[in-house]
């Protein structure tokens, strides 16, 4: 019997449970599931994320009720004009069970899929220790074994370092592939600067990087 996305949740709940707010529920994932052209690694989810109450009974998908992260996939094409204006003009509450699924349903019909290497929610953007995100790492690589994406990247020198089992600055890896191996399949892997709460600074170089990925990795592999 293959494994399914969703046959991870037990597993991220529990380390929820561990290393998480005791109050808060685990953000999974969202996207295409079916060999995505992108896969988008960010680091954990925090409790600005609607879906990380324990009374949300919607999807638990990352970067929902927020704003800032969707100005990076409108920058690369990767969400548009309509749906993007749409989250610029509601407020977090106004955020409903439709609407988060309506967002998702753009980005898995353009092939991308996004998750966080450690699902454990905080209260706000406290960073973990490296012992905590690489709790999940067997998780991850799951995760990113039954998608099958044709390109993963990474976000901030923690979480690449740690997937990649190496040091990486990411100023020094700017459009620089990676191969990762898990069990007998390889993946590209490419390290790209936070792009938002202090790295909002760098998420110009976020665009420009991940703009060269999908001309390079992408668009012709078509």
């Amino acid at each position: 019997m293959f494994l399914q996305i969703s046959d991870l949740k037990k597993g991220y709940d529990r380390l929820q449970k561990k290393y998480g707010a005791k109050e808060l529920d685990s953000i999974y994932n969202g996207g295409c599931e079916m060999s995505p052209d992108i896969c988008f690694v960010f680091m954990n989810p925090t409790g600005r994320n609607i879906a990380s109450s324990k009374t949300w009974n919607g999807r638990k998908s990352p970067w929902l009720g927020t704003k800032n992260i969707w100005k990076l996939f409108h920058s690369v094409n990767l969400l548009s004009e309509d749906v993007f204006n749409k989250i610029q003009e509601k407020k977090p509450k106004d955020w409903d069970y439709e609407f988060c699924d309506y967002v998702y349903k753009e980005i898995e019909n353009n092939k991308i899929f996004i998750t966080n290497l450690g699902k454990c929610t905080q209260i706000d953007a406290r960073p973990l220790p490296d012992e905590v995100l690489k709790k999940y790492l067997k998780l991850l690589f799951k995760e990113i074994d039954i998608i099958r994406p044709k390109v993963i990247i990474t976000f901030g020198n923690q979480v690449s370092s740690i997937i990649l089992n190496k040091k990486i600055s990411v100023s020094e890896n700017r459009k620089v592939c990676h191969e990762l191996k898990i069990n007998k399949n390889k993946y590209k892997v490419y390290p790209v600067y936070y792009p938002v709460g202090n790295g909002i600074f760098n998420i110009d170089k976020s665009i420009e990087d991940i703009m060269w990925i999908i001309d390079n990795e992408i668009k012709k592999g078509v």
